[in-house]
């Protein structure tokens, strides 16, 4: 479990943030691209990583109280999905690395959910 801010994540990996808030505590992570499967897993508090960008993205993120959504591989957010990302106040940060090498840069800071 990762225990500290977001925003040292962002720092530490030179993350872009989209939207959002950036002090939000980081409890954990989860990386994965199905949405079913992330609603059941992505708990409060975790980084979720994906290469997802539409609006249900936004959806699931907010529903699970996720701390962010990490768009891997210079993914762009869809406009739509920007727009749900303002209204629902889901943080979206970008990255132009690939969700392994994300995965492997954030075990370093602790063991990820």
């Amino acid at each position: 479990m990762l225990k500290m801010k977001l925003s040292d994540i962002i720092n530490s990996l030179s993350l872009t943030v989209v939207v959002g808030d950036v002090e939000r505590d980081l409890e954990g992570v989860y990386a994965g691209d199905f949405l079913s499967r992330a609603m059941s897993r992505v708990e409060a508090g975790d980084l979720w990583i994906t290469i997802m960008n539409n609006v249900n993205v936004i959806a699931v993120a907010s529903l699970t109280d996720a701390a962010a959504v990490l768009l891997a591989e210079d993914v762009s957010l869809m406009s739509d999905a920007l727009e749900a990302a303002r209204e629902k106040d889901v943080t979206v940060l970008s990255s132009g690395l690939s969700v392994y090498e994300l995965c492997v840069a954030l075990g370093k800071f602790g063991t990820a959910s």
